[in-house]
């Protein structure tokens, strides 16, 4: 009865079902995130979530409770949701009445309600439920829960970013359906530890040596929802923000891990903090905490308790890569999230970005160089990076039906070629409104937001004051890379911008002629010049534009 005594709440579960024998197999509507939402669902908003989970290690599995409260926004006639069919669902309250006519066919969890709800009406809705959730075949990418060890404890990840919150919780899963405010509370064995996402609220011991956390957070991304349990060693310590506030800084590694290695990464923490708050802006939940646990799966971006699992490598960086890779997400990806699955370059895109850069902003140049080589020659060009249609995670993380990789890499390099052809200063004030919705963020003056790529367009041409719509169209909506093309006829040079779908590109172009660098306007894609005959010319020679590099084709 510890899940009850944790949720306080007044009914009690039904009689449990018989526990499985066999893990039972996820539906493919369940391992897809992102798919169009009911109308039921669109016509609701998602107040709070009030979520218990009892871990059961032992037996892989686990028993939980989930008490939802939503508001109307039209009329509503049923709570539609998404949970996984490997779980029994014991019980489910409307309004503290117990109903029966629910269906969950495929993972969709329809619950009739006594009677519509009418705009601003609110209901709750307990969920009891319990069972084996599915086990990742491959965390991070192929996810669901990870079951491990160590110094032969449980140690428990879950990491569902493809797949979705609904691989243990109940939730609408798509991008936009974030709850705005959720509650943890994650009962575990004696001797474990249970960081999550937000604030710490309580530690409850229990008779039988096991410990409830409570956890609270605002507008968690769905499936930045974490759980992790394990036996965890902790450094703590506080951030002095340029702004002015405070932030709490903490992190889980495992016991057993070497308390040098811990305490160089935590070392990280501050100097990461210090780059993302010069550069974008205020850490976005300074209230909760920036928190980081030890993963046994490589790492994933959920809210305030980013998981690592890169087992602090050097690399000759100067940095860990992968703690500043999800860090970044907080900004993009947590506080700014994109609108629909085909939108992801927000997040992936300018969270590679910040990886070059903040190599610049630690060693020089030749650092931020080196890794936008390294990015550039993995690029596949086989989709583009936005369709203009919605899409769910599946589609846009694989390489056969999306842009997948090049959602990160090639997205880095687009912001690259756009912040040097607008300007530091218009670049950096378009991601502050694209992150923030304003030009002047500062702690309590913004909210998690949502955007979409017409959004970010939009921005861009308000902050220049030019119609950008020819560099997203070139380098978003289209798969090729725009093709600079070089014709030389005794002394006269031709330029020629040729794009996939042979729309206007006036990207300026520098060239270098016997050490001499020319800037050349792009009018009608088109540009000539003069040079001797046997003067050698270079184009783009700072590289500063992405675009088609035949000689990279015949790289695998």
């Amino acid at each position: 009865m510890r899940l009850i005594t944790a949720l306080c709440l007044a009914t009690a579960l039904a009689a449990p079902a018989m526990a499985q024998t066999t893990p039972r197999a996820s539906t493919p509507f369940t391992l897809s995130s992102g798919t169009p939402r009911t109308p039921e669902q669109l016509a609701v908003r998602f107040t709070s979530a009030r979520l218990a989970f009892d871990i059961r290690p032992e037996t892989k599995s686990l028993q939980a409770q989930a008490l939802l409260d939503f508001t109307a926004t039209g009329e509503v006639p049923a709570i539609v949701l998404e949970l996984d069919t490997v779980f029994d669902i014991t019980r489910i309250d409307v309004d503290g009445i117990p109903v029966t006519t629910w269906t969950n066919p495929e993972g969709r969890l329809t619950i009739p309600l006594p009677r519509p709800l009418e705009p601003g009406q609110a209901t709750a809705i307990s969920i009891a439920y319990e069972g084996q959730p599915r086990t990742a075949p491959r965390a991070p990418w192929n996810g669901g829960f990870v079951w491990s060890e160590s110094a032969g404890q449980p140690w428990i990840a879950s990491a569902v970013q493809g797949e979705g919150c609904d691989l243990f919780w109940p939730c609408i899963d798509h991008p936009m359906a974030e709850p705005e405010q959720v509650e943890l509370l994650i009962t575990v064995p004696k001797g474990l530890s249970a960081p999550a996402n937000g604030r710490l609220i309580e530690r409850t011991e229990h008779g039988d040596g096991s410990t409830t956390w409570h956890w609270q957070a605002r507008q968690p991304n769905t499936y930045a929802i974490s759980l992790n349990v394990g036996p965890f060693a902790e450094l703590s310590g506080s951030y002095s923000s340029r702004f002015g506030n405070t932030i709490a800084m903490n992190f889980w590694p495992l016991a057993a891990t070497a308390p040098d290695k811990a305490q160089a990464l935590f070392d990280e923490f501050p100097r990461q903090l210090e780059f993302f708050e010069s550069t974008i802006g205020p850490f976005p939940f300074a209230d909760e905490k920036m928190g980081v646990v030890e993963s046994p799966h490589l790492g994933m971006e959920h809210q305030s308790i980013n998981a690592y699992g890169n087992g602090y490598k050097k690399d000759g960086k100067g940095y860990d890569w992968l703690l500043q890779h999800e860090l970044a997400h907080e900004w993009f990806g947590n506080q700014l999230t994109n609108v629909d699955w085909d939108d992801m370059w927000l997040h992936e895109g300018f969270g590679t970005y910040m990886q070059p850069l903040y190599a610049r902003w630690l060693n020089g140049e030749r650092a931020m160089q080196a890794e936008l080589q390294t990015m550039r020659l993995t690029l596949k060009n086989r989709f583009p990076l936005v369709s203009g249609q919605s899409r769910d995670a599946g589609t846009v993380y694989t390489d056969t039906t999306g842009p997948a990789l090049d959602l990160y890499y090639k997205g880095a390099l687009i912001a690259h070629t756009l912040r040097l052809h607008i300007g530091d200063e218009a670049f950096y004030e378009s991601l502050r409104r694209l992150v923030y919705g304003r030009p002047d963020p500062q702690p309590g003056n913004f909210q998690p937001r949502y955007a979409s790529t017409p959004d970010f367009i939009a921005i861009v041409n308000q902050v220049t004051g030019r119609d950008m719509g020819w560099f997203f169209d070139a380098y978003l909506y289209q798969a090729a890379l725009p093709d600079l093309i070089m014709t030389r006829q005794g002394t006269d040079v031709w330029l020629e911008w040729k794009t996939g779908n042979g729309t206007p590109f006036p990207m300026p172009v520098e060239v270098e002629v016997d050490g001499q660098v020319l800037t050349l306007p792009m009018t009608n894609n088109r540009a000539h010049f003069i040079a001797p005959e046997q003067t050698h010319i270079l184009l783009d020679p700072g590289s500063r534009i992405l675009r088609r590099l035949s000689y990279l084709e015949d790289t695998p």
